[in-house]
């Protein structure tokens, strides 16, 4: 009874802790630019979005996107469970993400920009090929750290009635009165921590290298 539960939840666990990843990642670079923007008002929204997602809870605003938006007047916005816990995620890393990402955007020598200009590059060229680059390095302990966090922050998915490893474990420990299925559930989170940190920690090594 535990290993076909568990083997459906590990599924759910790791579609939304890659999903996330792959959608918020990318997605907080475009973030960080526009918080950098010298558009008070494009800097202004995302700053406020910025801050409503690193300042609430992400269990609230799961269940606000999944129950709440439907409540809305004139909105009435209905989404699955799956399409809200994917939306809730990635929103809510990608303002984590863009955060760091600015943070090493702005510790780059200004000098940097000057010495592209005075070479006739452009903006965005200077960014891709100067800039980027040397963001990368000082910010990918911390991405490492949203990272590992996402794999614990996965769990919370539960809460939307989503068969992930903790909900099975909680079915099989409620159905034979154990707390077996506890333990080993504790185990599969700890072994996905350890993968994810051995093939991170090999990745800024190849980043330090180069």
């Amino acid at each position: 009874m535990l290993v076909p539960l568990l083997k459906e939840g590990l599924a759910t666990t790791l579609s939304v802790f890659f999903i996330t990843l792959i959608f918020s990642l990318p997605l907080g670079l475009p973030v960080a630019l526009a918080r950098l923007s010298d558009n008070k008002v494009l800097s202004g929204i995302t700053g406020a979005y910025i801050y409503l997602m690193r300042g609430t809870p992400l269990l609230l605003q799961l269940m606000f996107i999944f129950f709440g938006l439907p409540m809305i007047p004139y909105v009435g916005l209905t989404l699955g469970r799956y399409t809200s816990i994917y939306l809730a995620f990635v929103l809510n890393y990608a303002a984590y993400f863009a955060e760091i990402l600015r943070g090493g955007i702005e510790a780059v020598d200004p000098g940097q920009w000057e010495g592209a200009k005075v070479l006739g590059l452009s903006r965005s060229f200077a960014f891709r090929k100067i800039i980027l680059p040397q963001v990368i390095r000082p910010v990918f302990p911390s991405i490492s750290n949203e990272v590992i966090t996402l794999i614990k922050d996965t769990s919370l998915v539960y809460i939307l009635g989503v068969m992930d490893v903790l909900k099975a474990a909680k079915s099989v420990s409620n159905s034979l009165s154990t707390i077996s299925p506890y333990i080993y559930v504790g185990i599969i989170y700890l072994l996905m921590v350890f993968v994810m940190e051995k093939i991170l920690r090999r990745m800024e090594g190849k980043i330090n290298y180069d």
